[in-house]
């Protein structure tokens, strides 16, 4: 996501302009993850969970989205299940279902699920 003229948050799409070449295959295999796995070593994240936002996101989308701070019920993940059901331009409100979905169903076999998924997506090179 990035910032408009107005401030406003802009979600990320498929065709996003600030993607370079070598960012468009670093997103193509997801190796721009891989920082990231230092945050779940610290135990500031887990595998599996909401994915984390930017501070002005989070800001933005409690003012204008309802039921939006129950997702923090849940420790951010790596992947999710907005990750697997949507693609890089899902909708905030539609991701958001799907993370309050999780975090009131948590059990291991739906991490294990969504942990399945995303290993598939990323070897199928889907959802960019």
């Amino acid at each position: 996501m990035y910032f408009d003229k107005n401030a406003a948050v802009v979600q990320a799409s498929r065709m996003d302009p600030r993607i370079t070449r070598v960012g468009k295959y670093l997103r193509m295999f997801r190796l721009d993850e891989l920082p990231q796995f230092i945050n779940i070593l610290r135990g500031e994240m887990s595998f599996i969970g909401p994915r984390p936002l930017m501070s002005e996101e989070v800001e933005q989308f409690k003012k204008t989205t309802p039921g939006f701070s129950e997702r923090f019920i849940a420790m951010p993940g790596l992947s999710g299940l907005a990750q697997v059901h949507g693609e890089y331009d899902t909708k905030p409100e539609e991701k958001l279902k799907y993370d309050l979905w999780y975090c009131y169903h948590y059990s291991l076999a739906l991490d294990f699920t969504i942990l399945l998924r995303t290993i598939r997506i990323v070897f199928l090179r889907r959802g960019r």
